[in-house]
């Protein structure tokens, strides 16, 4: 074939056209494993919120390797040595990082797929693609294990400051329409130097790097942990727990043979073989959503009742609150449940429960986002900027919630 015809360019919303660099990238594009992103959405079940947000994790991924190309233009200019196999490398574990998401992710994380994160099937991927295309990806690898002995690499992959969040607070104001979320990442990409094999951010960039904090904590408030999509996902975790439960009684589920293959058995990252992986890869949304339209109609009442609340939009009623809610508060909307459905205490577990989620837009403890001053010193960002606000970002912030049917509302 051609390598002509692999030149390809994708015309994005945000950026305009996004050129392949060369012939490996376009391989690793066409590869399943890769196209498969196509049907994963990048935001979940946030569309029940805003119902723009129905871009996919093939848009981010793109949109990342875009950025990535734009820094190395960047540091090359400003006489960092970056050499072709790096810049190959880098735009590899940028592309890449995001491939061991299944759908609804965390959702699935936290059900079916127990305690295996993306982040080690991503790697489970890279390693598969590296043995099919003759160890060309084994520099990326070690870049995204963060085993690459030149830090700024590592860090422009993952970090405070990477072109992950770079690319999806961007992305994911655009499709969601949550302006605040919205940052200037072509500026902060031309604010980026490396000094001391370290990333930093010239002085004069340090009111977009604020922004940017501000834009994380307000995309998480009002889109990532938007109360809806809180309870929509934990809605979807109870439904896929629930078919796992029905499916270990011998219950037998309508559904895809690869999520059929998740409910029956037991996974770990031990057990996560080549062929369980690429099992995982035929996985998408449109499995969990297709078996979700099926079991609405099933016997039994968890089950149904559930999946028919993602189908209808019709969810639990989610409350808010700062401080933790004593037991007793759930105790009575427990007690209507089981008077009013005749369900077992367990049963009505899936309906009427607590939790609490949290948000920090940066962390001290971590590594911080360093800025570098006219005079050439380093500075953590929080002391560098005049913003109490950066000070108040890097407090980790705990919100709790109840959940419970709202027909137990007593007017």
């Amino acid at each position: 074939m051609s390598q002509i015809n692999k030149r390809k360019i994708f015309n994005d919303p945000i950026y305009g056209f996004i050129t392949i660099p060369n012939t490996l990238i376009y391989d690793l594009i066409q590869h399943p494993y890769f196209q498969r992103l196509r049907r994963i959405s990048q935001m979940g079940l946030t569309y029940l919120v805003y119902p723009g947000a129905h871009h996919t994790r093939f848009h981010h991924a793109l949109g990342c390797m875009h950025l990535m190309q734009k820094a190395i233009q960047t540091l090359r200019f400003k006489t960092v040595q970056i050499s072709e196999e790096e810049e190959n490398a880098l735009l590899i574990a940028i592309l890449l990082h995001d491939i061991g998401h299944g759908p609804f992710s965390h959702a699935m994380e936290q059900s079916i797929v127990e305690e295996v994160h993306h982040e080690q099937l991503s790697l489970l991927f890279m390693e598969k693609l590296n043995e099919e295309f003759d160890g060309k990806l084994s520099l990326a690898i070690k870049i995204f294990k963060e085993q690459y002995h030149r830090k700024f690499m590592v860090q422009l992959v993952s970090s405070q400051l990477d072109m992950d969040r770079l690319d999806y607070l961007r992305r994911d104001s655009f499709y969601s329409g949550v302006a605040e979320g919205n940052i200037n990442s072509e500026r902060l990409i031309q604010m980026m130097n490396v000094q001391d094999d370290v990333l930093v951010i010239e002085e004069k960039g340090i009111y977009s790097v604020e922004k940017f904090l501000m834009a994380r904590r307000l995309m998480y408030w009002q889109a990532y942990l938007h109360k809806t999509s809180v309870v929509s996902e934990i809605i979807l975790m109870n439904i896929l727990k629930r078919a796992k439960e029905l499916t270990k009684n011998k219950i037998i589920l309508n559904c895809s043979e690869p999520l059929q293959f998740f409910l029956k058995n037991k996974i770990s990252l031990d057990n996560f073989d080549s062929k369980v992986l690429q099992t995982f890869s035929y996985l998408d949304d449109f499995d969990v959503m297709s078996a979700i339209k099926n079991w609405q109609f099933h016997d039994d009442f968890v089950l149904s009742s559930l999946s028919k609340m993602i189908i209808n939009r019709d969810l639990l009623k989610i409350q808010m609150m700062s401080d933790k809610p004593k037991k007793e508060s759930l105790l009575d909307f427990k007690e209507k449940f089981i008077s009013k459905y005749k369900t077992t205490p367990l049963e009505t577990k899936y309906f009427v429960f607590k939790g609490k989620i949290k948000n920090q837009a940066y962390n001290k403890e971590s590594e911080p986002i360093c800025i570098l001053k006219k005079d050439g010193s380093i500075e953590d960002v929080a002391q560098a900027s005049d913003q109490l606000s950066l000070k108040a970002l890097s407090k980790p912030v705990t919100k709790y919630f109840i959940c419970y049917p709202k027909e137990l509302i007593v007017a």
